[in-house]
């Protein structure tokens, strides 16, 4: 299993795939997600959990097989193809940007940027552009938002303490 390094998305990514499937796919770090996605094109390793967005040129061209996507639903990208859910339930990984504000920003400052930002997301522009990356926009409230990074924050730490992934 190539990765972009020691505990990047795509080394965590493979690692929950182990912990939940119970299975022990070797960890070959790279440096970087492009040497790992050279590697998987020549055949020199099996598997790599990569965003989307570094590899749906690939899957398009012919280049890669796809098996299935980590997120928590079928991409509208590529959808024909399964979620790793389907077959291994409970598990997701997908890549999310955010965007903060220092803790003591007014809240009516914070509520017209979400509103705003949210907006932004809904675009036909912006949501296509997202969609031709294999990306997809999630508008949450901040309230919902610190919940995921609460949640995401837990999932992965139990991920890391699972695979022993210490800081380099």
């Amino acid at each position: 299993m190539a990765s972009a390094g020691n505990g990047t998305l795509t080394h965590v990514a493979g690692e929950l795939f182990n912990m939940m499937a119970g299975v022990n796919l070797l960890h070959v770090p790279h440096r970087g997600g492009a040497p790992a996605l050279t590697e998987l094109i020549a055949g020199r390793v099996q598997v790599v959990f990569n965003p989307m967005a570094g590899t749906v040129e690939h899957i398009r061209s012919g280049t890669l097989r796809a098996l299935a996507v980590t997120t928590e639903t079928r991409s509208e990208t590529l959808p024909d193809l399964p979620t790793v859910r389907d077959f291994l339930p409970g598990y997701e990984s997908s890549v999310w940007f955010g965007i903060g504000a220092p803790r003591n920003t007014p809240a009516d400052i914070v509520e017209k940027l979400n509103r705003e930002i949210n907006a932004g997301l809904a675009d036909l522009k912006v949501k296509t552009r997202l969609a031709d990356w294999g990306g997809a926009p999630l508008a949450l409230s901040p309230v919902n938002f610190g919940k995921l990074i609460a949640d995401e924050t837990e999932k992965w730490a139990k991920v890391a303490k699972f695979a022993n992934i210490k800081p380099e």
